[in-house]
């Protein structure tokens, strides 16, 4: 198996709004989307990084997947 790329990689964080300022001002990256997963219990930022995305979450509830 060769692998040639890579789609995305998610990221859990413990407080969002933190996360995308260092990735916006520490690693000069910009947020494209925001958006809230109900269903999953997150929320989610996304930055791209050539054709790869990093995905933030954040978890909504501690008992979602993230949040545990």
């Amino acid at each position: 198996m060769k692998i040639e790329r890579i789609e995305h990689i998610g990221i859990a964080v413990s407080n969002l709004d933190e996360a995308i300022r260092f990735y916006e001002q520490v690693l000069g990256l910009s947020c494209y989307a925001i958006e809230e997963v109900v269903d999953q219990k997150v929320k989610t930022a996304f930055f791209k990084v050539g054709e790869t995305k990093i995905e933030l979450l954040e978890s909504t509830d501690p008992e979602g997947s993230i949040g545990k």
